[in-house]
């Protein structure tokens, strides 16, 4: 994949799947069966962590017919993982103007400060009302008021937490209550496939494949004028990650494929303390919460020494890309794996009070915090870019919105404030559902109950967007993808890892598309395991173009063979987008401002 300049440039683009049936703006989809059934609504949201349960609450007491598909059960996405908090400015002495600040800081000259100002804004209020909805943040010893703590990168006591390190379970258990009790309708184990668009390229829905039985099952169709993507991260594309299996870029590879503008790909979070489990260690690896840090456990290597001390001001609490790189080049200076969190002077009581659920995962992986410091490294944990919105959660197609980890609203930059994620996905999802509930009445709105009807088996495209067929992967392939990029583009990255894995990756191209000539092995049916793979190399190619053009070190980009910063020539964004011909086009801002979105 190549790129030219600073303005655009073109390349082969990733392998995103074509077939009959309904097609995006690109010409470009996933091969699946025609919808067999398909559900009327005014607005389907597609998630159901915190961004998309919000998004859906709200839009059913605006008065809009919302249905919410979910790719396993509603409490089963991202959210319910987060340990640490909700990061707001809610405690004495503190002010959304410093949240402000340190949120610039850690996003390394990239945030879009307009975006930034109204998450610290909006953000207390939003928490006010969350908690209102039901859910039950800790409070301080004999009083009312919201336990407060801290994390990387926070000058203040900002973190509101749950059930001691358990924060995400309790929100989405209150927020799932919260959708039960309004009665929406929801579809549990659906894979969103492909968003359906009119003939005038705005958005009238999704197809999607429910895995079960029931009233739903096989591909079928939500038609909605209005699509809210908030399908979470991509840290499956990595072979370790602090993500459920679940994460497997779905909605930024949909969203490439209906003509969506993406931006920041190469900007991954790794999380500095995710548990060692070993150097073959795959999937979902342990969280060993920030907030473990907050409270003062304290980072060392063999010997015991404290190897932050020094490096950074905040020490532990160094914003996360500078706590992992940190940890890489001492591991890499000991010519070992991992290093240490040493908190055996909380004691066990405050090891059992306050992180309960980290102590119990450390014990059953056989290390006890209370006696002995616990192996970490760096894992895939946060995806700071993805589908590009403006401060409503519009992208750059009409009538199609995103929210939470799967979109880029320029509030992370190129490294995420510890904590914010969780309020991002809360303030951004209440503003796209305050955009719907201002949009006309949509003429649905008369019939309260969405009905279940055949589906046509083909949609119209727009004439400049002909169909496009492309090979699926294989399921194995998934295996293949992230072990290419977590050698080529994880933590460290340089311009011949991230040429070996663009080489990597374009051959798994290759060999899927011979399979499908049928020059080599049978192409793979259409299913889960092959849809999620397709995806998954798609915004692995992505984002490593995005990392070989970045030729800097910013936030969590790592070069190593470009170690320094360089605003002059790269405090600005990619704006990439696919293609009808399945060219892969960067468009370079002039500034860290981004342009208005199409849909603005």
């Amino acid at each position: 994949m190549t790129a030219t300049g600073t303005g655009t440039g073109t390349g082969t683009g990733p392998d995103c799947g074509a077939g009959p049936g309904p097609v995006s703006g690109t010409g470009i989809r996933l091969k699946a069966p025609a919808p067999g059934w398909s559900i009327e609504a005014d607005v389907v949201v597609v998630g159901s962590g915190v961004a998309g349960l919000t998004a859906a609450l709200r839009c059913a007491a605006a008065g809009r017919r919302t249905v919410v598909v979910t790719k396993a059960r509603l409490d089963d996405g991202s959210t319910r993982w987060a340990q640490g908090g909700i990061a707001a400015a809610l405690g004495d002495g503190d002010t959304p103007e410093q949240h402000l600040a340190d949120t610039l800081v850690a996003g390394a000259g990239l945030c879009d400060e307009a975006a930034v100002r109204t998450l610290v804004t909006e953000g207390p209020d939003a928490v006010h009302r969350l908690i209102r909805t039901g859910a039950r943040f800790d409070t301080a010893p004999d009083s009312d008021e919201i336990a407060l703590t801290r994390e990387g990168g926070h000058h203040r006591r900002r973190i509101a937490h749950a059930g001691g390190d358990a924060t995400g379970a309790e929100i989405s258990r209150a927020l799932v209550e919260a959708v039960r009790a309004a009665g929406l309708r929801t579809i549990e184990n659906a894979l969103v496939l492909d968003l359906l668009t009119d003939a005038d390229g705005h958005t009238s829905g999704v197809t999607l494949h429910v895995m079960g039985e029931g009233q739903h099952d096989g591909v079928g169709a939500v038609r909605a004028p209005a699509v809210v993507l908030a399908t979470g991260g991509m840290g499956q594309v990595f072979s370790a990650t602090t993500n459920p299996a679940v994460s497997t870029g779905d909605g930024v590879a949909l969203a490439l494929r209906a003509g969506a503008e993406v931006s920041d790909l190469e900007f991954v979070q790794f999380h500095p303390t995710p548990l060692y489990l070993g150097p073959d260690a795959e999937g979902q690896q342990p969280l060993i919460s920030e907030a473990v840090r907050g409270e003062g456990a304290h980072l060392v290597d063999a010997d015991g020494t404290r190897f932050m001390v020094g490096q950074h001001e905040l020490a532990e609490l160094a914003p996360r890309d500078i706590v992992a790189k940190a940890i890489m080049r001492r591991a890499h200076e000991q010519g070992v794996e991992h290093m240490y969190l040493d908190g055996r002077h909380f004691g066990a009581q405050m090891w059992e009070t306050r992180f309960p659920t980290i102590l119990a995962a450390c014990r059953s992986h056989g290390i006890d915090p209370v006696t002995e410091p616990i192996p970490v490294a760096p894992a895939a944990h946060y995806a700071s870019g993805g589908v590009r919105t403006d401060l409503r959660g519009r992208t750059t197609v009409p009538g199609l919105y995103a929210c939470g980890e799967v979109a880029c609203t320029g509030v992370h930059g190129a490294n995420r404030l510890a904590s914010n994620s969780l309020l991002e996905g809360l303030v951004f999802a209440e503003r796209i559902a305050a955009d719907i509930a201002e949009g006309p009445a949509p003429a649905s709105a008369t019939h309260p109950d969405p009905a279940l009807t055949p589906a046509p088996a083909t949609h119209p495209a727009p004439a400049s967007a002909p169909r496009t067929t492309l090979p699926l992967l294989a399921p194995e392939t998934r295996t293949a993808v992230q072990r290419i990029m977590t050698a080529g583009a994880g933590v460290l990255r340089s311009a011949g890892s991230l040429a070996h894995a663009a080489a990597e990756l374009d051959r798994l191209h290759r060999e899927a598309t011979e399979a499908s000539a049928g020059t080599t092995h049978k192409s793979p049916e259409p299913g889960v395991e092959a849809w999620e793979a397709t995806n998954l190399l798609c915004v692995a190619r992505v984002l490593v173009a995005a990392a070989q053009r970045r030729t800097e070190t910013r936030g969590c980009h790592w070069r190593e063979d470009h170690p320094d910063r360089d605003d002059a020539s790269w405090r600005r964004h990619f704006r990439i987008t696919l293609d009808a011909d399945r060219a892969l086009t960067l468009h370079t801002t002039e500034t860290a401002a981004f342009p208005p979105t199409r849909a603005s």
